[in-house]
């Protein structure tokens, strides 16, 4: 009876009919449809974390992703107009491997990720900002700065200020409610050390915290005088505050308060002293 039965399922499928010929068009168009959301919903399927490439235009951002690319220093760089991102391999099994030069390396266990360069012009950098905000696979971002040119008031101002929308970006969302409530941590990066005019790595802190210090003091004031309510100004003064609310200075420490860790490490795109390897070390620790 067994048999019959499936012998007869056999002729009612040969047979064409509309039937047959609808729950046939069903399968092939909608099995790869349906393939697709089993695969993606699957704990197998995962895409790789992000670290974001941020910071003003002409600190070397474009050359430092060049550089973890292709393992070798860049000829000439171009400043960036679109967002550009490459897949890279890290691994932090020993210190030995903790080089961009061995992220192609077959050996060892590596853990892939996204490298996103993102421009840095001011007028371009709502597509940073942009990347920012879509943070859910963002393990890590590192801030690049021209350490040789940060003495200058005309490059340290806009640079800081660049720098305070990230922190305080940073600090809403991981004070946030929501369910991407997250706490990123950041490099500065303090490129050009090879340039006769860069500063150190704890003049290069010293020099941003000032900065920030002015800025945030100087948005507060501008708070006051804008003529918001008397009620509301004690509430956005403080969604707007840098740090810990109330604080006479900042310093990066006080990011602490909201989980976000900031460390500023001296490098070189250029050279291979001291060349790059801290940075590409401190992005394989955190993702």
């Amino acid at each position: 009876m067994a048999s019959l039965t499936f012998t007869e399922l056999v002729e009612i499928i040969m047979t064409p009919s509309l039937p047959v010929i609808i729950i046939g068009l069903i399968l092939i168009l909608g099995g790869p449809i349906i393939f697709h959301l089993v695969l993606s919903s699957s704990s197998t399927y995962t895409v790789p974390p992000s670290v974001l490439l941020l910071g003003p235009d002409n600190a070397g951002k474009t050359a430092l992703l060049t550089l973890f690319e292709r393992g070798t220093k860049p000829s000439s760089t171009h400043t960036s107009q679109v967002s550009h991102s490459i897949e890279l391999n890290a691994s932090t099994d020993s210190v030995t491997k903790a080089s961009f030069r061995n992220h192609d390396d077959s050996t060892g266990t590596h853990t892939k990720f996204f490298l996103v360069d993102t421009p840095g012009h001011g007028k371009l950098r709502n597509v940073a900002m942009g990347k920012l905000a879509r943070t859910e696979k963002t393990k890590a971002v590192v801030f690049v700065v021209d350490a040789a040119a940060l003495g200058e008031q005309e490059t340290i101002a806009p640079t800081a200020a660049y720098l305070y929308d990230v922190l305080l970006f940073l600090q809403k969302k991981a004070t946030s409610k929501g369910k991407d409530k997250a706490s990123i941590p950041v490099l500065i990066a303090a490129n050009k050390m090879d340039l006769f005019t860069a500063l150190p790595a704890t003049m290069v802190k010293t020099h941003l915290e000032v900065e920030l210090t002015r800025i945030r003091a100087s948005r507060s004031k501008g708070l006051l005088d804008s003529g918001v309510g008397i009620d509301d100004v004690g509430s956005e003064e403080q969604d707007g505050w840098l740090g810990e609310y109330g604080s006479e200075k900042f310093t990066f420490q006080q990011m602490g308060e909201f989980d976000i860790d900031v460390e500023v490490l001296a490098g070189s795109v250029l050279t291979e002293e001291p060349g790059a390897d801290k940075w590409w070390w401190w992005i394989a620790q955190r993702i």
